[in-house]
């Protein structure tokens, strides 16, 4: 764990994952109605729709980076780590993550070769827990998508973005245990 607090000099640790899918869709809302009457909304089961959450964590600062996508392809992935590169310009970056099969394609593995100062470490299969962002998600979830209702993934995605710029503007560390 002093991967993640203490990082070699000159080097970002990254927890990366994505979340989803999620779903835009209607639930019946619950306001005051007369008796035997309910509010008419009907619920369309994710119709709308599928939105896709990449994102990567810094347990040393708690700083977060978000990217939504309509899909969680290589090419996706690839765009969220070309913006991940952009935001954490300077410094050695490690990005742990999963083994998902998009994480190891042929054009991600070229990317990687094309960005000298960015390595991989896959954590070991059936361990999520290794990976600090899972827990992150949960927050993620009560800030941006726990009581609201979305008709488009747009709106979806729109509160994903702020939500994490309101993490960002209130983080911390991100303990992994309750200090000592």
């Amino acid at each position: 764990m002093s991967l993640y607090q203490q990082p070699p000099a000159h080097t970002h640790v990254l927890c990366l994952d994505e979340m989803g899918p999620l779903g835009a869709k209607l639930y019946r809302g619950q306001r005051w109605c007369e008796e035997g009457n309910y509010p008419q909304v009907t619920p369309d089961y994710g119709g709308k729709g599928k939105l896709w959450v990449f994102g990567v964590l810094e347990p040393q600062t708690g700083e977060v980076l978000t990217h939504t996508a309509f899909g969680r392809t290589q090419h996706d992935f690839i765009a969220f780590l070309d913006g991940v590169v952009a935001h954490w310009q300077t410094d050695e970056l490690v990005l742990i993550m999963d083994n998902l099969s998009v994480h190891k394609t042929l054009n991600v593995r070229l990317w990687t070769l094309a960005h000298e100062r960015v390595r991989f470490l896959f954590q070991p299969t059936y361990a999520p827990w290794l990976n600090l962002i899972e827990p992150w998600w949960k927050t993620l979830r009560d800030l941006a998508l726990t009581g609201a209702t979305f008709y488009t993934r747009q709106e979806m995605a729109l509160a994903i973005q702020h939500a994490t710029t309101y993490w960002n503007a209130h983080r911390h560390p991100y303990r992994w245990l309750k200090p000592v």
